[in-house]
């Protein structure tokens, strides 16, 4: 498999060709911060990418917050375009059944025990459920 840092450089050339300034300046921040990943000791890339993708949703909430509907757009379009670059997100039916065999394997009980279920489901999910909504799902079943 392609790493995707290739993929992501393979596309600003194409992106360049086609002469999509948006993308391409999109593209290479987002392969700065996984090159600047690499250096410091290199990170995993879907950590790197789920990381970049959460800040561009925190950024385009504030912007929308604020009154600023075309910076909040220009960032919704940049998480659009780091998703692409990441594995098909669990559906809920799916992460509901790793939260009910998280709970059995743990012995959780009550909310006391949601760290460790927590951790069981985030490692089953290999990187396929954001943290957000697993705590959620957890918190659901623990109460």
């Amino acid at each position: 498999m392609l790493q995707i840092a290739e993929r992501i450089r393979a596309d600003v050339s194409t992106a360049m060709k086609a002469g999509e300034r948006d993308r391409v300046a999109a593209l290479r921040l987002i392969l700065s911060e996984l090159q600047k990943a690499e250096k410091e000791g290199g990170a995993d890339e879907l950590a790197v990418l789920r990381r970049e993708r959460k800040r561009r949703r925190e950024a385009e909430a504030t912007f929308r917050e604020n009154g600023r509907p075309e910076l909040a757009d220009k960032e919704a379009a940049e998480a659009a375009l780091i998703e692409a670059y990441l594995p098909q997100e669990l559906s809920d039916a799916e992460l509901d059944a790793l939260v009910k065999a998280g709970v059995e394997a743990t012995g959780a009980s009550s909310p006391r025990d949601m760290g460790r279920v927590i951790k069981h489901v985030m490692e089953a999910a290999g990187g396929r459920a954001d943290g957000k909504r697993v705590s959620t799902k957890v918190k659901e079943a623990l109460n």
